[in-house]
């Protein structure tokens, strides 16, 4: 069986896969990357693994009901992005798996049957894959959003990917929504080059110690004043360790933000 590759993606804002008519093409981009991802894989994944920026837990905690729910996890959008489904299947098995590989790892994981797809999970799962027919298990981030744990949970992951499972990192490169305007523009370039830089440019022994100390790159703050949308790329890159990051997607959003995809192997 072939190594899947790892990616993170930037998901875009709110359930924006249901929007088309309201969105006049702005996530045209993104959606084209998303399909993109799916099509280039060497074969068909039997489960995939979301690491959402959108769930966090005091420790890491994976979804392990056979039919997940939905989480409409925002506000103010049209009445029928509360009705949309994913309806995916999970993957308990699995989930216990993963479980009982972060505990060999030092790791506390515990297991949430209850727990639906975020919009983290459902916005990026319904463009890649809308038949919806391969297993979704999601993994939270630890609340402390503390690098190294998320890389060193990464590590443990990877050999997931050589039994056909896909690991997507779903968060953004850019998420600060209170400056999501003209005024993110330089900001956000000047993070993102580093991004760029650190992600693609340099080995996996650099591109770790310097996602390690992200804060101190350029504009690091005003990109992410809390950094859960950030913390799924120190996973998919620790599950990556060793190997190549490659950019399959970059924009200036609303011609303003800068944002990126990634994939790694």
């Amino acid at each position: 069986m072939t190594r899947l590759p790892t990616y993170f993606v930037s998901h875009g804002g709110g359930p924006w896969p249901w929007m088309k008519e309201q969105s006049n093409g702005a996530f045209d981009k993104l959606e084209a990357s998303l399909q993109q991802m799916a099509r280039s894989l060497p074969q068909k994944p039997k489960a995939i693994l979301v690491v959402s920026g959108h769930w966090e837990e005091e420790a890491f905690t994976l979804s392990s009901g056979t039919t997940p729910g939905m989480i409409y996890d925002y506000s103010g959008f049209p009445a029928h992005t509360y009705q949309i489904k994913y309806p995916a299947p999970g993957a308990p098995e699995l989930a216990k798996q993963i479980q009982a590989m972060l505990q060999q790892g030092g790791f506390k994981a515990a297991l949430n049957p209850e727990r639906g797809f975020d919009h983290g999970t459902f916005t990026v799962m319904a463009p890649a894959f809308p038949e919806a027919d391969i297993p979704v298990v999601q993994l939270s981030l630890r609340s402390d959003l503390n690098p190294r744990a998320h890389i060193e949970v990464g590590r443990l992951l990877q050999p997931l990917r050589d039994e056909g499972i896909l690991i997507i990192g779903s968060g953004l490169s850019y998420h600060n929504l209170r400056m999501f305007n003209a005024s993110a523009a330089a900001p956000s370039q000047a993070f993102d080059q580093w991004l760029q830089k650190t992600v693609t440019k340099v080995s996996s022994e650099e591109r770790e110690q310097s996602l390690l100390q992200w804060d101190k790159a350029p504009h690091a703050r005003t990109a992410h004043p809390q950094e859960d949308h950030l913390m799924p790329l120190m996973v998919v890159a620790g599950a990556a360790y060793g190997e190549a990051g490659t950019c399959v997607y970059h924009e200036d959003f609303l011609g303003n933000v800068a944002v990126s995809s990634f994939r790694f192997g």
